[in-house]
């Protein structure tokens, strides 16, 4: 055997343009610099992968995750174990948890937000890192408004607030409910979105139902298209879900009735987050609420 190589530009492979001689190898198969007939396909173009493309076929779109239930507790697990507990606070009989650790650990706080983007990425059919099809995220006064501006901006959408009465200037809408303490007031202002923009309400908590019930109705009656609720904890006993008409969605729950009513002490002894002396009857009642806050002087 010569030790000379062989130069292509002498014996160019089979299928190349220069070279138009019968192939001398049945197995040869057109290289790709030689461009199939339009009556055939290409055979470098094959359909898109369903994990690595979108369902455009484009690529640089969010991979399929399996493991994204796995993900999402993960991030749970680290959300709760940020919080912290002060017993008889802000008044005695309440077990108080606190969710500003979450935020003044940056580390906490991307975590959060991660954990509420996966959240609503399931429950709405979102894509994570990419505009999604929320128009606005609604928060609510006053712990909605920690974390609703910076998860609106993840989600490509705009952030409006619901205030108690007399905080915001110019035309208002109003919705008037029960808490435990007497009447409350919700407003928004009547331009903060256009009819018809899909939107989701965000807060710290569903404990009975009451606030998040009169935000929902504030939303349509501005013409919203209330998509659903996203809670950062629930108290799954109080059933304050039942008050609402969307769906919603939770990253925590709280104490169960039967954990509450165990081991010594009261229900009222263990209520988590604040909330003063709610109780599974009391949950039950048309329109009473101690969500949104436990009392006005809460911090």
């Amino acid at each position: 055997m010569s030790g000379t190589p062989v130069s292509f530009a002498h014996h160019p492979p089979h299928g190349h343009p220069a070279n138009t001689g019968p192939s001398t190898q049945g197995s040869d198969k057109p290289s790709t610099a030689s461009h199939p007939p339009a009556t055939k396909p290409d055979p470098t173009d094959t359909a898109p992968h369903p994990q690595l493309h979108g369902p455009d076929g484009k690529t640089g779109g969010p991979l399929v995750d399996d493991n994204a239930a796995a993900q999402g507790g993960h991030l749970k697990s680290k959300v709760k174990a940020g919080l912290r507990q002060f017993p008889d606070f802000p008044s005695k009989g309440v077990l108080f948890e606190d969710i500003m650790p979450l935020f003044a650990s940056h580390s906490l706080h991307t975590t959060l937000l991660e954990a509420l983007e996966l959240q609503i990425a399931e429950a709405f059919h979102t894509k994570i890192g990419e505009k999604s099809g929320i128009d606005v995220i609604v928060g609510l006064e006053s712990r909605g408004f920690l974390f609703g501006p910076a998860l609106a901006l993840r989600l490509g959408a705009g952030f409006v607030p619901v205030r108690k009465e007399g905080k915001l200037p110019g035309e208002c809408e109003t919705v008037r409910f029960r808490k435990e303490y007497g009447e409350d007031v919700f407003q928004m202002q009547r331009d903060a979105f256009e009819r018809g923009q899909r939107v989701v309400i965000v807060d710290d908590i569903i404990a009975t139902g009451g606030t998040a019930a009169a935000a929902g109705q504030l939303v349509r009656k501005l013409g919203g298209d209330l998509l659903g609720f996203v809670f950062m904890m629930e108290l799954d006993f109080l059933k304050g879900r039942e008050k609402l008409d969307a769906p919603a969605y939770t990253l925590l729950s709280g104490q169960e009735e039967s954990s509450a009513e165990g081991g010594g002490g009261t229900l009222e002894d263990k209520l988590p987050l604040g909330r003063t002396k709610e109780s599974a009857g009391e949950a039950s009642k048309p329109v009473t609420d101690a969500g949104g806050s436990a009392a006005d002087g809460r911090p």
